[in-house]
């Protein structure tokens, strides 16, 4: 019989603020999008993002230690140390044997990458950080992690587009649930909010162009949705064997029950028609949690804000769920923290922790105009006092990278 596996620590960096500040500003349906002030965008089609602004690693790490770490690298220690103070982890007292380090990220340090590429055409090799390579690979924020808390357990990244870091926290839950470790630190970061990957993404003609009112551009499932916005921060949690978690006297914040994954195999950036693999990724979730559908209370959606991707993943909820799916509030928070790539999937499963814990469902905002291809209930534009027992969040990548994620609320 697998082990349970529970969450005790949950900690996150946001375009909203830090884990307390992320929900007061979603239970208040604030958006974090504004103008980007990173860089000079006047010249591109989308000019709005959701940016970390203010953050300072100097709480968390040695001046010496953070200029030596790419910003993504830098979001994902922070995360980890206050998921493990929130789990009351004191790292020397802990099997360090025992205990593993999983993180997720999309892209990893894209801007170490961008300002060294810079260094050598400007300057020549010999001007090349000694650290651009360890600081750029995006196994790094693992690596540090591990060397922050001294987790010598396994030690893994997993880089699967958008689900990287859902990815990674199932991974987590597994790798407990087999026996070789006891706690794993898990999530994931990113960090792209830059000129090159603004311009991809403008290339591809994905993101919302409503540059004139910011925090009104990303409104999943609404009618007049016109792209997704990009975001950027990470998200950290603390996972336990349920037993091993009692005998250190932790605080349980929720079970985690369920983990599915899949494939699309169909386009890389595209969805299957009718969220075919969206499908598979949710019925084994539910059927690794060992629950009906109709048992989940609430799910917190993919939904980025584009035309075709939410209307794909509502028509796979609708292939799951069947006449539940009308009465299933289904909300998508990117509306308020915008996309953050690899970072989404943590965030939004410590979003549904607090759910969970709360008894009170986040909303989609910006929602104003039905879409008949897209109609669900999806909390619309004012946070809502309900409780749920279990909560499902979707992950979806590029390339067809499908993950759900199933937590319940914990009861003793």
């Amino acid at each position: 019989m697998a082990r349970r596996v529970v969450i005790t620590g949950i900690g996150a960096i946001t375009p909203l603020g830090y884990t307390d500040q992320l929900w007061a500003a979603l239970m208040a349906g604030r958006s974090g999008i504004g103008p980007i002030t990173r860089f000079d965008a006047s010249a591109y089609p989308c000019r709005i993002a959701a940016e970390v602004r203010d953050f300072s690693p100097d709480p968390w790490l040695p001046r010496k230690e953070s200029r030596r770490m790419d910003r993504f690298a830098q979001f994902a220690v922070a995360c980890a140390l206050m998921a493990s103070a929130d789990a009351g982890v004191m790292w020397p007292e802990m099997d360090l044997d025992r205990v593993g380090v999983i993180m997720g990220t999309g892209i990893g340090g894209m801007g170490t990458l961008v300002e060294q590429s810079a260094i050598l055409a400007e300057r020549g090799p010999d001007r090349v950080s000694p650290f651009f390579v360890p600081m750029m690979i995006a196994n790094m924020a693992s690596a540090q992690v591990s060397i922050i808390t001294g987790a010598r357990g396994p030690n893994i990244t997993t880089v699967t587009a958008c689900s990287s870091s859902a990815n990674a926290i199932g991974d987590a839950f597994r790798t407990i649930q087999r026996g070789d470790a006891d706690m794993m630190v898990t999530g994931g970061s990113e960090a792209a909010l830059l000129p090159l990957s603004i311009a991809g993404f403008c290339a591809m003609r994905a993101m919302s162009t409503r540059n004139e009112a910011p925090a009104r551009a990303c409104r999943p499932f609404d009618a007049n949705r016109d792209g997704f916005v990009l975001g950027e921060g990470g998200g950290a949690l603390i996972l336990e064997e349920l037993e091993s978690a009692c005998r250190r006297g932790a605080r349980i914040r929720a079970e985690l029950l369920g983990y599915g994954l899949s494939a699309d195999a169909y386009d890389v950036v595209r969805p299957a028609p009718g969220g075919a693999g969206q499908i598979l990724a949710m019925q084994r979730a539910l059927q690794d949690a060992g629950l009906r559908p109709d048992a989940v209370g609430y799910v917190n959606a993919h939904a980025t804000s584009t035309p075709v991707g939410d209307r794909e993943e509502i028509q796979a909820i609708r292939a799951v769920f069947g006449p539940y799916a009308a009465e299933l509030p289904v909300s998508s928070t990117k509306s308020m923290t915008g996309h953050l790539l690899g970072a989404a999937g943590a965030v939004e499963l410590i979003i549904c922790v607090r759910a969970l814990e709360s008894g009170v469902l986040p909303p989609t905002i910006n929602y104003e105009q039905a879409d008949p291809e897209c109609e669900v209930d999806c909390v619309p534009n004012v946070a809502r006092a309900q409780a749920v027992a279990v909560a499902l969040s979707n992950s979806f990548g590029f390339g067809g990278h499908n993950v759900s994620l199933i937590a319940r609320r914990w009861e003793g």
